[in-house]
């Protein structure tokens, strides 16, 4: 079974590229738009690798991790 990664950034090119590289090497991927995206997905599945982006509206990469963590 393939590893499944989140990935979070509020910029849709770095997401779709970040998701064609990581679905053609065989991962799952699911994308987020932002912080508060991310968390409703978490809330929704279990992930084993999230890629997040810093700098982002509403909810930043770091408070995305640091409710991951909790």
């Amino acid at each position: 079974m393939p590893a499944k990664i989140l990935i979070v950034d509020d910029e849709k090119p770095i997401r779709d590229s970040l998701k064609l590289v990581l679905d053609d090497e065989g991962y799952s991927t699911t994308v987020a738009s932002d912080g508060e995206d991310a968390f409703q997905r978490l809330q929704e599945d279990v992930y084993d690798v999230v890629i997040t982006d810093i700098k982002m509206p509403r909810m930043d990469g770091i408070d995305v991790l640091k409710t991951i963590r909790e």
